[in-house]
């Protein structure tokens, strides 16, 4: 898997966000592409501006610790229209260009905070996650939704 903290491969992610246009269509799936840019920029949020969110009571965070980390950490591909959790959907439109702009300045910070930020760094739904674990979660996701739009 490529990493989201390597230069090469972030400015790789960043030219396949910048050859989307408002236009652009997804080959699966509900959202838009400005909807998609958003809901990309929302695990960024979580980890950037956690004071923003409400943690997950502790029935939610050991299921989503036990259960859904595994999935979201695991190394295979997302299958196409695979569940999202409800605080991930995004159904009202959205500006493209501001979401844009939103993502690819996530993207840059996450590099340039680099993997010693994130090594054991606590994530709000999956506890203390290894810098390894950070990388998988957002390039994964990325490069999912990317694929959904063909770039």
């Amino acid at each position: 898997m490529k990493s989201i903290f390597n230069q090469q491969d972030t400015d790789e992610l960043i030219s396949r966000i910048n050859s989307l246009s408002p236009a652009s269509k997804a080959q699966w799936g509900k959202m838009n592409v400005g909807q998609m840019i958003a809901h990309c920029n929302v695990p960024y949020a979580y980890t950037f501006e956690p004071e923003k969110f409400s943690k997950p009571n502790f029935l939610k965070k050991f299921l989503l610790q036990k259960i859904v980390k595994k999935y979201v950490l695991r190394p295979e591909p997302y299958k196409r229209n695979s569940r999202t959790a409800p605080e991930f959907i995004i159904t009202d439109e959205r500006n493209f260009e501001a979401e844009k702009e939103r993502l690819i300045r996530n993207i840059q910070k996450t590099r340039q905070l680099g993997e010693q930020h994130f090594e054991g760094l606590e994530n709000i739904s999956f506890g203390r996650m290894s810098a390894s674990e950070w990388n998988t979660m957002f390039y994964k996701h990325l490069n999912h939704h990317l694929l959904q739009f063909g770039v």
